[in-house]
């Protein structure tokens, strides 16, 4: 078992490698996220999401490619990993993002995923060109974290 989270983890570092060298950063923001970037104002959308409940902890917009477009931490919160850290983090929530995208001609598209840990609660939404990846307080009940992930959705469906 050990041998093949070993392979996993390699695998996984072997292609956000390849990814880091498909397009100059340059080039990507200007054919993809340009755009939108000119016309959405992601700091007022995160602060939007940050303001759905004062158990939320943080709210990133991560690019395809991984790199946070705009990530908020919520006042009186510290974060629970380094800058490095939420980076590389971030790198894989978009590489994991392509590998769902595989399953979804048989089994549909992703409509979010929430990841249940013992010391923060993480929740990922996507949108056409962008992941919205959000974190909570764990000790908050199931059904309001639903009607905040009910509540991204629906803001996320405007993008």
């Amino acid at each position: 078992c050990s041998d093949t989270n070993f392979f996993v983890q390699l695998y996984i570092s072997i292609i956000i490698y390849i990814m880091s060298f498909s397009y100059p950063q340059s080039y990507y923001h200007k054919k993809i996220s340009h755009n939108m970037t000119k016309s959405t104002n992601w700091v007022k959308i995160v602060e939007k999401i940050l303001s759905f409940d004062k158990k939320m902890r943080f709210v990133a917009i991560i690019d395809l490619k991984g790199n946070i477009t705009e990530g908020i931490m919520k006042e009186g919160k510290t974060s629970l990993e380094s800058q490095r850290h939420q980076e590389h983090f971030c790198a894989q929530v978009a590489l994991r993002r392509k590998m769902r995208k595989e399953f979804d001609k048989s089994l549909g598209a992703v409509n979010y995923v929430h990841i249940e840990r013992k010391n923060v609660t993480q929740i990922v939404v996507y949108t056409r060109f962008k992941t919205i990846f959000v974190t909570i307080e764990p000790n908050l009940p199931i059904s309001r974290k639903l009607q905040i992930i009910k509540k991204i959705k629906q803001l996320a469906a405007k993008l």
